[in-house]
């Protein structure tokens, strides 16, 4: 018989049908003539209840019944005496398609987050993992909705790259050569000329630059895909692999930015209340009390807009009334977490666009002001998380971007195929990047961004 997913089984009225489904143990009660079995296939976070009359199956079989077992059951699907479901299955066959031992380990309840990482593996199965997955690919298909609702185009920039967006010189290296026996040039530097590329290649930080080439030609481009940066944190905040979303668009400047960044946003929020409500009232019920009312706070308020500066008095200000950051605050630094939830859980108390940064704290892509300090760009500030977009205008002077890229001291011989776009019909454009972890940190109201990915990589961790 064809298998019936839990979820559209769950929708059935209770109709004495013959259905079979399929799917892992959560949890078996039960007396003497009867077993309760609470059976989970990962299409929702709501269990189906098997109805086992004892006398009906072998006793072997059913002690092979445990919590992450593997069953496949047939029978009739009928109204629910119990409360939490309407409909129940009432078991005709079981087959037990894969047995599950002692040693399971996420067969405990209460376990802490901490000790699931060991088991990333393992982990999925439980109910607060399938929530949060459902929900990052909700979110994904969110993202391709939207901009292809919006007339962008889905591009794909490589993952392997000679040049550094960010400058920060945090890259992974790719390469094919012996490293227990590297040859090099007579000034001690090593001799890439019989690598892979013929040159120095990495893991990329980011697709932008690529993604500027795609605007300049398309007209508005979107980038969706992982990006790498071998940056030794250990936060709550980071990981070493993780998704970038970056659109790009001619002719847009940065107030274009802002809107597209904010009303981007709300659309990706909107769909996750609209599309994965049963799970997130799971994690609003488990995990945190006051998501569902955050969610729909963002969807319903303007963003705050200000300039970098402005927020810099307000902190102050705040400093001189006596507040107390853990890291100070002063014109040209660097906002941290702290600074950034600052302003969006206490001031403002909703979303800010901060725009204006100074210059040297940002990328060298990024629009020069008229002031000759700041360039034009813009940050979204969320509660919780704090920065969870990045964007600017970027500048579109060939002269200017020169002079920038001279003053950084960056390598020419891998700049100068992105101030071609400055020579040949240069346009007015602007794009951001949104780390998808973090937007999904956001939604389900998870603390650690290592929770939000199947699979984490961190420093000294690459399991699994």
């Amino acid at each position: 018989m064809k298998r019936t997913r839990i979820i559209d089984a769950l929708a059935l009225t209770a109709s004495g049908q013959t259905i079979t489904v399929k799917g892992w143990v959560r949890t078996r009660r039960g007396s003497k003539s009867v077993n309760f079995i609470a059976l989970n296939d990962g299409s929702t976070i709501k269990n189906i209840q098997i109805v086992a009359d004892v006398e009906k199956f072998d006793a072997d079989m059913l002690r092979l019944i445990t919590t992450g077992a593997c069953l496949s059951v047939s029978g009739r699907l009928v109204e629910s005496q119990g409360g939490g479901q309407s409909v129940e299955l009432q078991a005709d066959e079981i087959e037990v398609l894969g047995t599950c031992g002692s040693e399971f380990p996420m067969q405990k309840k209460g376990q802490t987050f901490e000790y699931m990482r060991q088991h990333a593996h393992m982990r999925l199965r439980t109910n607060t993992f399938g929530a949060v997955f459902r929900i990052r690919h909700q979110m994904a298909m969110a993202i391709h909705r939207y901009f292809d609702e919006h007339g962008f185009y889905y591009f794909h920039t490589p993952i392997i790259t000679a040049s550094d967006c960010e400058g920060a010189g945090q890259m992974f290296q790719v390469t094919t050569k012996n490293l227990y026996k590297l040859e090099k040039t007579e000034d001690g530097k090593i001799d890439y000329s019989d690598d892979f590329f013929g040159k120095p290649t990495s893991l990329t930080v980011s697709g932008q630059l690529e993604g500027e080439l795609g605007a300049t030609a398309l007209g508005a481009i979107y980038t969706f895909g992982p990006t790498f940066r071998a940056e030794n944190s250990n936060t709550p905040r980071h990981l070493a692999e993780f998704w970038m979303i970056e659109p790009e668009a001619a002719f847009y400047d940065i107030n274009d930015n802002m809107d597209l960044a904010e009303d981007f946003i709300k659309f990706c929020v909107k769909y996750a209340l609209e599309h994965c409500a049963d799970d997130l009232a799971f994690l609003c019920k488990m995990i945190d009390p006051g998501l569902l009312d955050r969610l729909h706070f963002v969807v319903e308020h303007d963003f705050v807009r200000l300039t970098y500066t402005e927020g810099i008095n307000i902190l102050e200000k705040a400093v001189a009334d006596g507040h107390k950051f853990e890291f100070p605050i002063y014109w040209g630094v660097d906002l941290a977490s702290e600074h950034e939830r600052y302003l969006v859980e206490t001031h403002f108390k909703r979303p800010v666009i901060l725009t204006d940064y100074p210059k040297e704290i940002k990328a060298f892509y990024m629009k020069l002001n008229d002031d000759g300090k700041t360039v034009r760009a813009m940050d979204v500030l969320f509660p919780q998380i704090g920065e969870i977009i990045g964007g600017s205008e970027r500048e579109e002077s060939y002269d200017k971007l020169l002079a920038r890229i001279k003053e950084l001291d960056i390598p020419m011989k891998d700049m100068w195929w992105y101030l071609d776009t400055r020579r040949f019909g240069s346009c007015p454009h602007s794009g951001f990047g949104l780390g998808f972890e973090r937007l999904i940190l956001f939604v389900t109201g998870m603390q650690n961004i290592r929770d939000v990915i199947p699979f984490p990589r961190t420093p000294g961790s690459a399991e699994f």
